[in-house]
């Protein structure tokens, strides 16, 4: 059986996973033809390739996709981060971090 790995990612990292499919905490800020422009947990900037059926509602979502480059990525999904109040951003961002610590090395195979 193969096994699939997503790696969350900040924005940061995205440079190190080019060809990899990733998933990307991060808020919608807008969109911009076939692209939306969002805020990854870190607080850099990512444009995400949409294609036309393709359709983001929330305000945070983590996004899967695959990386172009060192902040591109082409929309695979996404999954709804939305709740009744904001979302700590910055706590986010500590647990991607934590991932790539050695410590927790064999919890999170990159």
């Amino acid at each position: 059986m193969v096994e699939i790995s997503s790696p969350r990612v900040n924005s940061a990292r995205l440079v190190a996973f080019v060809g990899r499919t990733v998933r990307v905490p991060c808020k919608v800020l807008k969109f911009q033809g076939s692209s939306a422009i969002v805020e990854a947990c870190d607080g850099g900037n990512i444009e995400v390739r949409l294609s036309p059926s393709n359709e983001l509602t929330a305000t945070y979502v983590e996004i899967i996709g695959q990386v172009l480059g060192d902040a591109t990525i082409k929309f695979l999904g996404a999954i709804s981060l939305d709740s009744d109040k904001e979302l700590d951003m910055k706590l986010v961002n500590d647990v991607v971090e934590l991932t790539f610590d050695p410590r927790f090395k064999k919890m999170f195979p990159q």
